[in-house]
């Protein structure tokens, strides 16, 4: 098809200024154009309605190579297909999606994949009657019976938290608005925590909620009151406590409760200090931190529980050339996420013996994604590897045996991954710094 002209039959619309003037840090400005925040003014909807009637118009003569195009990636896209299940406790938590449908169904199987399905969230249901529709949280009650859930149909990235009854697929009337999408249960399957927005749709404020309470009595868990700070909850692996973490571009502070004690007090892990960073996670009587409190790439420590502020035990010593990026503790073993040379690298410490080692990928150059792994019982942990030439495969890596095994591939219609190679080299910039480069080509190559 050749290429299509885009002759200009509609000027461009051009906002009005309004000049509004801001203080701000003792600091005044000027901005002709701040009126356009407010959705509600009927003159910003007529002001938006204009460009997408200038950008249709403009695009027009591209619309018969925007339908080719579609065509094409629709087909081939698996548009019928499962993931792969996640068990948690004796359940196995899988999404699946019906070709026609925009969006996934969520669902579970009790024991094994041949027990009756159980549907927990249909997102095609709940997109009906909306020109926008999306998911936020989905959290199962640690008990299995009950799921909250977070959605959003005004597409303002503010959201409505509901509770489903797993069992009679009825809501709760309990229904809260104005939440940022994050929440997490307690350990009595009663009680979930939740964030809410300010004005700015700042996540700040955490409140507790008890299933049949009035919303509006809620109690208010944590305020955050740097503007500079994001607020969010969650449940750790082994369900023992909850976290609630504060942070910033460059700073981060995090308190944690027992998980069976919802309406107990959030005990500090470390109190917060300028450019210092730190996630956690909870082990056995411990607390696993990783940080970068002397240590550019950040390191890996350990602290008791019942005293997080006792000095600490270097894990993992921190390296000039290795980055950590994340952390997961199981019953037996911890798995780090490191960055080296630009590349995911994925180690194991087992926490029994002490030994640890790094997973060996096949190909030079590839992505690793870390999965939820909600089973802190297991030996197996789970990610998802892609590369230039592999499509987006879900792997699961026994930690004691070493062995890797392919769950599942995603299927790309039309394509043969066979004649396809990939590499890895360096280039060296002009002031001597090794660049990494990656390399695909097809054989065989002229």
């Amino acid at each position: 098809m050749s290429a299509p002209a885009f002759p200009h039959t509609l000027q461009p619309p051009v906002a009005a200024r309004r000049p509004t003037v801001t203080t701000f840090h003792g600091l005044t400005r000027q901005d002709d154009w701040f009126w356009l925040r407010d959705r509600e003014d009927p003159e910003v909807r007529r002001y938006l309605e204009a460009e997408n009637a200038y950008t249709e118009s403009v695009m027009a003569p591209a619309k018969g190579l925007e339908d080719e195009l579609y065509r094409e990636m629709v087909a081939r896209i698996q548009e019928t297909d499962l993931s792969v299940p996640e068990r948690d406790d004796a359940w196995l938590y899988y999404h699946r999606t019906e070709e026609g449908k925009q969006y996934p169904i969520h669902c579970r199987r009790h024991g094994s994949m041949d027990a009756p399905e159980e549907v927990l969230i249909d997102e095609n249901v709940l997109a009906e009657g909306h020109d926008y529709f999306r998911l936020g949280a989905l959290e199962v009650s640690p008990d299995h019976a009950r799921v909250a859930y977070a959605v959003d149909t005004s597409g303002s990235e503010e959201y409505t938290l509901r509770v489903r009854d797993i069992a009679t697929g009825i809501d709760f009337p309990d229904t809260i608005p104005g939440a940022s999408g994050n929440l997490c249960w307690a350990g009595d399957s009663a009680t979930f925590f939740y964030v809410v927005l300010d004005a700015a749709h700042r996540p700040w404020c955490v409140l507790r909620h008890r299933l049949g309470d009035d919303v509006a009595s809620d109690t208010v868990v944590h305020q955050e009151h740097d503007h500079g700070f994001f607020v969010g909850v969650m449940l750790s692996k082994s369900k023992r406590l909850v976290f609630l973490e504060a942070h910033s571009h460059t700073t981060a502070e995090a308190w944690f409760l027992p998980a069976d004690q919802p309406e107990g007090f959030f005990r500090v892990v470390r109190p917060r200090v300028a450019g210092v960073e730190y996630d956690v996670a909870d082990h056995d009587g411990r607390l696993f931190l990783m940080t970068n409190m002397g240590a550019r790439n950040f390191q890996l420590v350990e602290v008791p529980v019942d005293d997080p502020a006792a000095p600490w035990t270097v894990v993992l010593p921190p390296s000039e050339r290795v980055k950590l990026d994340g952390l997961e503790a199981f019953a037996h073993h911890l798995v780090v996420y490191e960055r080296e040379d630009g590349l995911r690298q994925v180690r194991v410490i087992d926490l029994r013996s002490g030994g640890q080692h790094r997973v060996a990928f096949p190909e030079p150059v590839y992505t690793v994604r870390r999965h939820l792994n909600p089973d802190v019982r297991s030996t197996v942990v789970r990610f998802t590897y892609t590369s230039l030439v592999t499509p987006a495969s879900v792997i699961d890596y026994d930690m004691d045996a070493r062995t890797w095994t392919e769950l599942k591939r995603t299927v790309v219609h039309g394509y043969d991954p066979a004649p396809y190679r990939s590499a890895r080299t360096h280039a060296t910039a002009p002031d001597g710094t090794r660049v990494p480069v990656s390399l695909v080509w097809k054989e065989p190559l002229a």
